[in-house]
């Protein structure tokens, strides 16, 4: 390893048998669906099965398993999207330690209401902050006035070995070593942890790292030599939105760079939906990254052996409405229009006939404003049947006498809608 990190394969065994008998393994399962989709052998390392529904629990436990008496006696304190305070509160009420944990205002009341039964009467959570840079700025200051030990998401070397348990553990379940393993990255600790382990065990396989499009700051800490702070970033996927990555995790990437992909968010919603209605897994935005990074050239040999490591299922019932409105909008088959519509009977029965196709539906009609008694312009969302139907569409709207005025994704209004 570079630098002065040293995360060694010994250290992910280690760890896997400190909490033997706490965290189960989680199932390795072979997806029909996406092998047949990309012509692949896709086997899904279902960390959603876990009690936690994620891989935190792993690092966590590590980390705290091996803290001194009296670093116990004082507590612990973490910062977390929610996975990992899911993680600690679990190790903490196994262990019988006392934690304190931030969650930025983000964060589902899913993973809220999971870290708070976990923990029991071991965990007061706070929410701080709106991301969870700004969560974790509130736990290191508490760690320097209280003394509580700080327990890092993903940049600890104790961490990075028990999240490098995964891959030993759906290599053993495998029986063999894939061709490739494809693994979602946020502050990069599961990816460092891979890297620590495959390097020593199994050197020839390929590592592919997966990230949101709107928050890929290991590709940009591989780029600029260094971790570099992301000035603006999507919070959709919020258990990888991560400004900045470990100082131990990047050192560790840096020393063998994997492959790195970025997957729009709008691809990872898609994904979310097939896993549901297809395989009926429940996945968090995080979780569906890297079956969904298939989707990308990642420059696999057909009939290859892919373990993709389904990082997560904490996901709020109540952001499906969302996920579904992006997988439309990425799909080609959700659109806007500003329409101004004359003030007079039939006028929008007019529109639709002579401009939506038999497998198109109004999903939103909105007047905007009336400025005058002669015309009133209304934001109209269209869902087509299909993306293709979009231009014999967009040729039907020349020919009627509406002006009208279509919102590309990009537009600042777009933020509004979805």
């Amino acid at each position: 390893m570079s630098g002065s990190v040293v995360v060694s394969a010994a250290d992910v065994v280690a760890a896997a048998g400190r909490f033997a008998g706490v965290i189960r393994p989680s199932p390795l399962h072979r997806s029909a669906r996406l092998s047949d989709r990309y012509g692949l052998d896709v086997w899904l390392k279902r960390e959603d099965q876990l009690t936690v529904r994620s891989y935190k629990a792993r690092g966590a436990y590590n980390l705290i398993a091996q803290l001194s008496p009296e670093q116990r006696e004082r507590g612990v304190v973490c910062a977390s999207a929610g996975n990992h305070g899911q993680g600690v509160a679990l190790a903490c009420a196994s262990l019988g330690v006392q934690a304190r944990v931030y969650l930025p205002r983000t964060t589902p009341r899913q993973k809220r209401d999971k870290v708070r039964s976990l923990g029991g009467e071991h965990l007061r959570m706070i929410v701080e902050g709106e991301t969870y840079d700004d969560a974790a700025a509130a736990a290191l200051e508490y760690s320097h006035s209280s003394g509580a030990t700080l327990i890092p998401a993903f940049d600890d070397p104790r961490t990075i070995a028990g999240q490098g348990t995964v891959i030993r553990e759906a290599v053993e379940q495998l029986g063999r070593a894939p061709d490739a393993v494809v693994v979602p990255v946020g502050g990069g600790g599961l990816l460092a942890g891979t890297i620590a382990w495959l390097s020593e065990t199994h050197p020839d396989v390929r590592i592919i790292g997966a990230e949101p499009e709107g928050a890929a700051s290991m590709a940009l800490a591989l780029e600029s030599g260094r971790p570099e702070t992301m000035t603006d970033i999507d919070p959709f996927v919020d258990g990888a939105a991560v400004r900045t990555v470990g100082a131990h995790t990047y050192a560790i990437t840096a020393s063998r760079p994997p492959r790195m992909v970025a997957v729009p968010e709008g691809r990872i919603c898609v994904e979310m939906l097939d896993l549901y209605q297809s395989d009926g897994i429940i996945s968090e935005p995080a979780g569906a990254l890297a079956p969904a990074a298939l989707d990308r050239d990642l420059g696999l040999a057909p009939g290859s052996t892919v373990v993709c490591v389904l990082s997560g299922g904490n996901n709020d019932v109540s952001r499906y409405a969302e996920i579904v409105e992006r997988a439309l909008v990425f799909e080609g088959r959700k659109h806007y229009f500003l329409v101004e519509f004359p003030q007079e009977p039939g006028a929008l029965r007019g529109f639709l006939d002579d401009v939506l196709g038999p497998d198109d539906d109004i999903t939103l009609f909105e007047y905007v404003k009336r400025n005058n008694r002669e015309t009133g312009p209304a934001l109209v969302g269209i869902e087509l049947g299909a993306p293709e139907d979009l231009e014999p569409m967009l040729h039907r709207m020349e020919k009627v006498p509406h002006r009208i005025q279509r919102v590309p994704p990009d537009s600042p209004l777009f933020t509004f809608l979805v």
